[in-house]
């Protein structure tokens, strides 16, 4: 059984208010998995009925950072490199499938992949994602639904 991660406020991609974003819902979908469901809206394309390259960049790198999240929801981390591999051109306004999955831990140092998923099955898009815990002295304090996180939860 899937369990809907939490989301923020302002995330670009997660963010429930915010305006200007994807406003995508992640489920955890195993041990070290996550998983969505999106559409990109037409106003994210790049070339004519294809999604800009940087937004198909953004949801891979949530996928891989939120793989951490299945075992605790307050795990955060910052992307230290992200490489993506575009293997055909996103299409906007159609059903796309995301996937991500926790590769190694190590210390501070986290690797991840992600994949996104076509109608039909192929992927049109993966990555490998070197993540590092964000430092303490750099954690946000406060309650977390006063930082505008945690906000949506099934």
């Amino acid at each position: 059984m899937s369990r809907r991660q939490p989301s923020s406020n302002m995330c670009f991609v997660c963010g429930v208010q915010n305006p200007f974003g994807l406003r995508l819902a992640f489920d955890d979908e195993g041990a070290a998995e996550v998983g969505c469901t999106l559409s990109i809206p037409e106003h994210f394309q790049g070339y004519p009925g294809m999604a800009h390259g940087g937004v198909v960049a953004a949801v891979l790198d949530e996928l891989c950072g939120r793989t951490l999240m299945v075992a605790d929801p307050a795990h955060f981390t910052f992307t230290a490199k992200l490489e993506v591999r575009y293997r055909s051109p996103v299409p906007v306004g159609v059903a796309l499938r995301g996937r991500g999955w926790l590769v190694r831990q190590r210390g501070r140092s986290t690797k991840a992949c992600a994949e996104l998923q076509l109608p039909g099955g192929g992927i049109a898009a993966e990555a490998e994602a070197l993540l590092m815990d964000v430092p303490a002295e750099q954690q946000l304090v406060g309650a977390p639904a006063d930082l505008g996180w945690f906000v949506r939860e099934a």
